[in-house]
């Protein structure tokens, strides 16, 4: 049980810097790839860029799980930001459909470990009656670089090649590892890797004791997928050159909230939080979905920040209260692979109800409002005890 009353260590920082300098490598490129696919050729599998991202990154979550309770939570994180920078030096090199769609297959194993390592240590390392506190500022830094990342990825393409953004990608990739030497490791004593912790049973890909907030966030992320997906496009549309503009602010926009919606749930309990969440990721997306102006859609991605403000720090506490010490990654594996399946599903879905036509972006984004409508009226069913399993 931990007793400690603070959190704000050396190492804590250190984990949100490099947490920064991760989200911004891998989001700086998101905006631009829709029209990169489509120079090359590729305009009809726009879907498949977030959706091919999210399919390894889901599948590699036990895999990360197990072997951040075994290895330890330092290697995990190491392994994803590895990925993130080999990637980023191989785009320019594959600039056809298929290598492009190849590498964005191999790019999600580096969402798959580097977050559920960086969840279970802090989950290590922070007192749990400052849980939701704590996971708050720490997804404050991600939620930095997921609104530094875009800005600047769609800065140096307005000003460079989209190789130089590849390129500036995986050298912020580097940073973020170099950052993990200094942490000391959350998990002793520490096995050996071996191919043996690559060989999963059945009861060690999803933790069941997580599913209630893990299917809550799936039908959140839905929206999530969607706005990766068709925003570049529906910006265009609305004549903003800027394809990042809409990414940086919603994420900016989250910064704030998260440390109220961290502190509100330990106090309040989860669920009222999710509920709010919830709610107001609804009604973000039906303003976008009429949204005819530039206003509009930067005020929409002001109320779908507050949303993923809310719901991110929020479900990462829940799913720890409800956790056992030794299957937290794990447990925090089952959480991710219900995000990078909402993600996915939201990003096919989008992908094919859109069809390249200017006549549907109302129809996707109306779409996925009632698909965070369902986990609204799932969280009126779902406990609110505080405690959950603190004890």
């Amino acid at each position: 049980m931990k007793t400690r009353s603070s959190f704000f260590t050396l190492d804590f920082s250190l984990l949100c810097l490099s947490s920064f300098l991760f989200f911004s490598s891998f989001n700086m490129i998101i905006p631009e790839l829709p029209a990169y696919l489509t120079s090359l050729g590729g305009e009809d599998y726009k879907g498949l860029i977030i959706a091919l991202f999210t399919l390894t990154a889901g599948i590699s979550r036990p895999f990360s799980g197990k072997l951040a309770d075994n290895i330890g939570r330092i290697p995990v994180m190491m392994i994803g930001a590895s990925v993130c920078f080999l990637v980023g030096i191989l785009y320019p090199l594959l600039s056809f459909v298929s290598g492009f769609l190849f590498l964005r297959l191999v790019h999600g194993f580096s969402t798959g470990f580097t977050p559920t390592g960086e969840s279970a240590y802090i989950a290590d390392i922070v007192p749990y009656q400052k849980r939701g506190e704590a996971m708050g500022m720490f997804s404050l830094f991600g939620s930095m670089g997921m609104a530094a990342g875009p800005a600047i990825g769609g800065w140096l393409a307005t000003l460079f090649t989209i190789d130089t953004v590849f390129y500036v990608s995986a050298s912020v990739a580097i940073l973020s590892i170099l950052i993990l030497f200094r942490l000391k490791e959350t998990l002793p004593p520490k096995k050996p890797i071996s191919w043996r912790l690559l060989q999963l049973k059945r009861d060690e890909i999803i933790e069941t004791r997580v599913l209630v907030p893990s299917g809550i966030l799936f039908l959140c992320c839905f929206s999530f997928g969607v706005i990766l997906t068709i925003i570049p496009d529906f910006s265009a549309h609305l004549g903003i050159e800027n394809k990042g503009l809409f990414f940086g602010v919603f994420t900016l926009s989250s910064l704030g909230i998260r440390l109220l919606a961290g502190k509100t749930s330990d106090r309040y309990g989860r669920v009222p939080v999710m509920r709010a969440a919830s709610a107001t990721l609804v009604c973000a997306m039906v303003l976008i979905a009429y949204a005819e102006s530039r206003f509009a859609l930067m005020g929409s991605a002001v109320l779908f920040g507050c949303a993923v403000g809310m719901y991110s720090p929020t479900t990462a506490a829940w799913v720890v209260d409800l956790s056992l010490d030794k299957f937290r990654g794990r447990a925090l594996a089952t959480m991710y692979i219900a995000l990078e399946a909402g993600i996915g599903i939201g990003a096919l879905t989008s992908g094919f109800l859109f069809a390249n036509s200017a006549d549907n972006f109302r129809l996707v984004f109306l779409t996925s409002a009632g698909i965070a409508g369902l986990a609204f009226i799932a969280l009126l069913f779902a406990k609110t005890n505080r405690r959950m399993a603190l004890e």
